[in-house]
């Protein structure tokens, strides 16, 4: 039996020490401090984006877009720095990439989406919108989905694809919107009367803007009534308060006016037929 040698033990242990071991202590060291960097310039990344008022959602999607590419870096410095052949993990996480990519192909689109949606700036948090066949004010635009809070408090989480791949209606983009009512009058009402009424409904709201100016014309002679196109501007966060303030004042006003407001109706005529005339 070979006779154990403890000469022969430690001078193979310290020929692997000062083979590899100074190699994982240095890759070790620069995984750390390359983790901080790249933390350091993802983190300096999003502050900039912030302080040139840029989304903040934009801001937090380029700083881990940054920080996870710096890393992945690091990651394949330090296997290198160890005595890994980086090339062949980097073949083999390249084939596992696209195996992964087959499977997880609906949320790569997602994905997709969610990037051109956050850079393109369609929409942001706290926007009222109409996407992807759902309506609500915009909580959170994430990689992969948009949440929706409806306006009775229902959560609505919309796939990116589906948001990007329909019309997208920012219904509060724009500092101002117009209010579009329609008001029937009867035929027998007085025409004139019932258009200075609604004009000086609309003067005697606070809420409604002077520039542009509120509209009031007859665009319509319906079956039943005679038809008036009112349409004031308001500020955006004003237009439910201004619609249902016209509508309910319009209603009060008409009816001390003696202003008829018809319901749908048909007209039937009778004729006597003389049945001595007939052939």
């Amino acid at each position: 039996m070979e006779r154990f040698d403890p000469q022969v033990l430690f001078d193979t242990a310290m020929y692997y020490v000062t083979t590899y071991g100074v190699k994982l202590i240095v890759a070790l060291i620069l995984f750390i401090v390359g983790r901080m960097i790249a933390r350091y310039i993802a983190d300096m990344t999003r502050k900039v984006m912030l302080k040139a008022k840029m989304d903040e959602t934009l801001g937090s999607f380029m700083r881990n877009i940054i920080y996870y590419a710096l890393l992945a870096a690091v990651v394949i410095a330090a296997l290198g720095q160890a005595g890994i052949n980086v090339t062949s993990f980097l073949a083999v996480l390249g084939a596992a990439g696209l195996a992964v990519g087959l499977a997880l192909k609906d949320s790569l689109s997602n994905f997709a989406a969610g990037v051109i949606l956050i850079m393109m700036n369609f929409f942001k948090k706290g926007d009222y919108v109409t996407a992807g066949g759902e309506s609500g004010t915009v909580t959170t635009i994430n990689i992969f989905n948009t949440v929706l809070t409806t306006p009775d408090n229902k959560v609505i989480t919309v796939p990116n694809s589906a948001v990007l791949g329909g019309t997208i209606t920012n219904v509060t983009a724009n500092p101002t919107r117009r209010v579009d009512l329609v008001m029937g009058i009867g035929y027998n009402d007085d025409l004139l009367k019932a258009k200075k009424i609604l004009k000086q409904i609309l003067a005697d709201e606070p809420r409604i803007l002077t520039t542009p100016a509120p509209q009031v014309e007859v665009s319509e002679l319906a079956d039943s009534s005679v038809n008036f196109i009112v349409r004031p501007w308001c500020k955006t966060e004003d237009y439910w308060g201004v619609y249902f303030a016209i509508t309910e004042k319009v209603k009060l006003v008409f009816d001390q006016e003696g202003i008829s407001i018809p319901y749908p109706q048909q007209d039937v005529y009778m004729y006597t037929v003389d049945k001595n005339s007939e052939g």
